[in-house]
């Protein structure tokens, strides 16, 4: 087992970066989720999805 990580370790590294990457990007999807920011930086008057993505307040 250690002789395979020793001969490895850069591939390990390289997957651990990519797994921290793309966990952080999910937290940061959940969080602008939660708050209620949109994900497309953009204007929501013309968008055809603009009634999915922001629920009207009652």
């Amino acid at each position: 087992m250690f002789a395979w990580i020793a001969e490895n370790y850069i591939t390990v590294i390289v997957i651990l970066v990519l797994a921290a990457v793309v966990a952080a990007a999910a937290v940061s999807i959940v969080r602008d989720r939660k708050k209620g920011r949109s994900s497309c930086g953009c204007g929501c008057s013309n968008c055809p999805m603009s009634g999915s993505c922001h629920k009207a307040k009652k």
